[in-house]
């Protein structure tokens, strides 16, 4: 599943991120493979919100749609 697909509430681990200039981008972000999320909002039309620790992420659409990531709860 991509993260574009995650549901409010939904707990995943990001699993891969297949380009190299996305996965740089996700980086400066503080995300990488292996993370543990929280999906926060999916803003309609707009970004994925995340949270990592205590902080919020909003990462575009177009970004979300290219990191893999499997549910663990939620």
């Amino acid at each position: 599943m991509n993260l574009d697909k995650c549901r409010r509430g939904q707990i995943v681990k990001i699993t891969s991120i297949n380009n190299s200039d996305i996965r740089a981008q996700a980086i400066r972000f503080g995300i990488a493979e292996g993370e543990v999320v929280r999906c926060e909002q999916i803003v309609p039309a707009g970004p994925v919100v995340i949270r990592k620790n205590n902080q919020e992420i909003a990462i575009g659409r177009g970004l979300a749609r290219q990191i893999n990531v499997e549910q663990i709860s939620g």
